[in-house]
């Protein structure tokens, strides 16, 4: 059973092979088969080619080719390009063989057949001929005004312009005869208001279109005025050499484009200068007056009139309240903390690139305490000691000075209590002023014995 299995999917393999190659050879067609020969004619490459050279032919006659092989190399004065064939076939007959020249586009070059056809026994149609040959074609074609709307042509776009009735114009019959008239013409040259000349550019496609549709040679169209730019022929002035526009529409149009293509300065006039906006009066800035604070403490005075009695007393040397209150004013204007307001030096600059900024640095206050009800005086240096009498004087004098009895006494306006001590400081440095008080209250209050010394 097993033998019999593998003898049964071999049979369907080499069926399965087989069979392709059977149908591929049959060819199954869905029509009758129609041995007969077809024209095969000059292709267009591009939209502008009008002619071309054949360099040379791929299929000789007899030879069958299939589909993408390549059947002749055609030239033109841009490039050298390969044609394919687009189904299978057989080369019947060569009718333009290598090296033939100005070839136009739609001329025969060649005979070919269907696939399996017998290139011996077929017969070789006729050629077909074109309009270009000069045969007369002749189209119904609409009014001029249903023709161009707004000066642009809608014969090939619209479906109902072909159903239009056929135009008066005598121009367009003689346009389907054949030829225009020479006469008529030139007096369309004239009316056109432009300036036939030979066309050294391509023809734009609209253009060629319309006059291989009409009957028109490249000759022909040399004569067409043409408006364009660089002398070029556009499509407006073949339709009026035709006689479906206007004559003079090229003419305007062309000036009506040229006029719009520069900037009008004719009726341009200067704007008047905008009047300038007054500058508001800036009133003089008046000089700021710096902001003061004004601070005071109480701070008793006891404890330096005990210590006062004290060394005089003992020692026998009287120290004033001034003297006390000085010395106490030196010891709290040291190492005060920095105001906000300061503004760092040249020094400071200088510092602070070397890296010696980061030393905590506390400079010196030159606060000076007013002390409510206190005599005027100055507390910055301690009254000079009187002068003793030299030894020289008192022998040259007449008589002996006597040395006045010295009395004590306190300071006018001082209280033995409490007294208000009180300092101005400026902005941003309130702090240093409350630590400056701060430090005198403590000196006089709880450590005058430091005074003395």
């Amino acid at each position: 059973m097993a033998s019999v299995g593998n003898i049964a999917k071999l049979s369907a393999r080499l069926a399965s092979r087989h069979t392709p190659r059977c149908v591929a050879r049959r060819g199954f067609r869905v029509a009758a088969r129609d041995e007969a020969a077809q024209n095969f004619t000059m292709p267009a490459l591009s939209p502008t080619m009008t002619e071309g050279n054949i360099a040379g032919w791929r299929v000789k006659e007899g030879d069958s080719f299939s589909a993408g092989d390549v059947l002749l190399e055609i030239e033109t004065d841009k490039a050298t390009m390969d044609v394919e064939a687009q189904d299978d076939g057989v080369m019947v007959k060569v009718m333009q063989g290598d090296g033939s020249k100005a070839v136009k586009v739609g001329a025969r070059i060649a005979v070919i057949a269907e696939a399996g056809d017998d290139a011996s026994s077929i017969e070789i149609p006729k050629e077909k001929a074109s309009a270009s040959a000069g045969e007369p074609v002749r189209k119904d074609r609409p009014t001029p005004q249903e023709e161009t709307a707004g000066g642009i042509d809608t014969t090939e776009s619209s479906p109902s312009a072909a159903e239009a009735p056929p135009s008066s114009k005598p121009n367009a019959d003689a346009a389907a005869g054949g030829a225009a008239d020479t006469t008529s013409g030139a007096q369309k040259a004239q009316s056109q208001g432009g300036k036939a000349r030979k066309q050294t550019y391509p023809l734009y496609p609209s253009v060629e279109h319309l006059l291989h549709e009409n009957g028109l040679s490249k000759e022909d169209a040399d004569k067409i005025p043409a408006s364009g730019p660089s002398g070029r022929l556009l499509k407006g002035d073949v339709l009026a050499y035709l006689g479906r526009i206007s004559k003079d529409y090229p003419a305007q149009s062309s000036a009506r484009l040229l006029k719009l293509s520069h900037l009008d300065l004719s009726n341009i006039q200067l704007a008047k200068p905008a009047p300038k906006p007054e500058a508001p009066k800036i009133a003089p800035a008046e000089p700021e007056l710096p902001q003061e604070t004004e601070i005071a403490v109480p701070i008793s005075l006891s404890a330096v009139i005990a210590t006062q009695k004290r060394v005089q007393d003992t020692l026998g040397i009287f120290l004033p309240l001034s003297t006390f209150i000085a010395r106490a004013s030196e010891l709290a204007n040291e190492e005060l903390p920095l105001s906000k307001a300061r503004r760092p030096t040249a020094d400071d600059l200088f510092n602070s690139v070397l890296g010696l900024d980061k030393v905590a640095r506390s400079p010196r206050g030159h606060f000076v305490p007013q002390v409510t009800g206190y005599a005027p005086l100055s507390l910055g240096a301690p009254k000079r000691a009187a002068k003793k009498p030299d030894i020289i004087d008192m022998l040259m004098s007449k008589k002996a000075v006597k040395k006045a009895p010295r009395i004590v006494s306190g300071a006018l306006g001082v209280a033995a209590g409490e007294n208000v001590f009180s300092v101005v400081a400026k902005l941003g440095e309130e702090r240093r002023a409350a630590e400056y008080l701060e430090r005198m209250k403590m000196a006089l209050e709880k450590e005058p014995g430091r005074l003395v010394l």
